[in-house]
């Protein structure tokens, strides 16, 4: 049973409250009106420790397996939520979306519930494992693009076209609340945590979590971690290097993003702590641990914020620490060349 951090009866947005009536801005009573719409929808995840994890960092590790969410991912809670909120009129118009693959499986699986068209955007080199599900949950997909920011433009030109309604997969205050709804779960079962590590793409996930967080805990600390070869949040959060990148080649597909969002940038320059970057091979690294020790696939998204903590970067330190494991939707043909850099790094330790 739950540990009752925050009593949701007394927290529950209202009719004055709901999410129409506060304006463009992210509020803990649209976060639990997330929580409440996403009961019947989502799956709570597990959130569970490893005894591997804690010996190998020193700290009591909590994984927070997203993997295991429906559609794989953690974007079917943002999705979803934006979806229901949707007006009779907008969701006439039907949906369009760019996705680097999980929010597109997102938003064709809300879509679908609520009976209305999706057409997607994604980039070429998209796994086809993230291709096929989203055309499996019967939304139209068009590959284009080296990254997401290719595929968002022609979805934007499209949807200039069509006039669908369109569905962003991070620069969205309703998608962020619902990516927050994580942080909720996660606090309500261990209210100690001193920690928590998410992994950065556009954004939606760590902007959501970090507000959040910090609202039902405030000294809570939140650290974000993207790939070195798509940094940049990273860029823009220490004033380091170019926000908005020529090129992005990872093999966190799921976080190969070359600008982040301008409302979750507001939020994570607000609410986060930290941000880290990993290295390709300490991301492969990552995704076969897991996969030999907890016996669960991840994609390298997913398993970029773990990365971070095996790694024991400085801003990591702490005892009860969080990760968010976002996504577990590998394709299965890249997996020789994820062994491969985990083996390269494993021989240059020894």
């Amino acid at each position: 049973m739950l540990k009752p951090l925050i009593n949701m009866k007394q927290k529950k947005p209202n009719k004055k409250t709901r999410s129409e009536d506060v304006g463009d801005f992210l509020t803990l009573a649209k976060v639990f009106e997330a929580k409440e719409q996403l009961n019947d929808v989502v799956h709570q995840t597990p959130f569970k420790t490893s005894e591997t994890f804690n010996q190998c960092t020193g700290q009591q590790v909590y994984l927070k397996m997203e993997n295991q969410q429906k559609t794989g991912a953690f974007k079917v809670r943002g999705a979803s939520f934006k979806v229901s909120q949707l007006t009779e009129e907008e969701a006439a118009c039907g949906v369009i979306a760019a996705s680097a693959g999980n929010h597109a499986q997102g938003v064709a699986l809300a879509a679908s519930k609520r009976g209305i068209p999706a057409q997607i955007f994604m980039p070429e080199a998209t796994p086809q494992a993230k291709v096929q599900a989203t055309q499996a949950y019967g939304a139209k997909t068009v590959l284009t693009g080296e990254s997401f920011q290719e595929a968002y433009a022609a979805a934007m030109e499209e949807q200039k076209r069509c006039g669908a309604t369109f569905i962003h997969p991070f620069d969205d205050v309703d998608v962020m609340a619902g990516q927050a709804t994580v942080a909720v779960e996660m606090l309500q079962e261990q209210p100690d945590l001193d920690t928590i590590v998410v992994p950065i793409g556009g954004g939606g996930l760590i902007a959501g979590i970090a507000y959040a967080a910090k609202q039902l805990k405030p000294d809570i600390k939140v650290v974000g971690v993207q790939s070195e070869r798509a940094p940049s949040t990273f860029n823009s959060y220490y004033k380091c290097g170019p926000k908005k990148l020529n090129s992005v080649s990872t093999i966190a597909d799921g976080i190969a993003v070359k600008q982040h969002g301008t409302k979750t940038f507001h939020y994570i320059r607000k609410y986060v702590d930290a941000i880290v970057t990993v290295d390709e091979q300490q991301i492969a690294d990552s995704i076969m641990k897991l996969l030999e020790r907890e016996k669960t696939l991840v994609e390298g998204a997913g398993a970029t914020a773990l990365a971070a903590v095996l790694a024991q970067k400085p801003a990591l330190a702490g005892k009860k620490c969080g990760v968010v494991v976002s996504g577990g939707n590998m394709d299965v043909s890249r997996l020789p060349h994820v062994q491969q850099l985990a083996t390269t790094k494993r021989m240059v330790m020894v």
